[in-house]
């Protein structure tokens, strides 16, 4: 069975759509693993969500899907408490993506 990574950069309606395979693909166990990093305006809108997309972010959080943010981006769009006190751990995204594709992770990128 593959790994993936679901690469989240998209702030508009990608964003949605992404959470929504992303949460689907780790509760249907359709891959050995699945993590999640948020990167760019995928950021901002995360402190945003509410409702189902917000559940979902939960239930991944809890399951430790969600990997992390990139904290250059936090720090540059003035975010970084926002993520933080959602659970969301801040580390350099291009140091977590060459991590997971060393590992034998495929990246989906939305």
């Amino acid at each position: 069975m593959a790994k993936v990574l679901f690469l989240i950069m998209s702030g508009d309606e990608k964003f949605d759509l992404a959470m929504r395979m992303a949460y689907n693909s780790m509760k249907n166990k359709r891959y050995e693993d699945v993590k999640i990093i948020f990167f760019g305006p995928s950021q901002k809108k995360l402190t945003q969500i509410d409702g189902d997309i917000k559940n979902m972010f939960q239930e991944m959080l809890n399951n430790k899907a969600i990997d992390s943010a990139c904290i250059g981006v936090a720090q540059a769009m003035n975010i970084k408490p926002n993520l933080e006190s959602m659970g969301v751990s801040l580390m350099p995204a291009g140091e977590r993506v060459s991590y997971y594709v060393n590992q034998g992770y495929e990246v989906i990128t939305f």
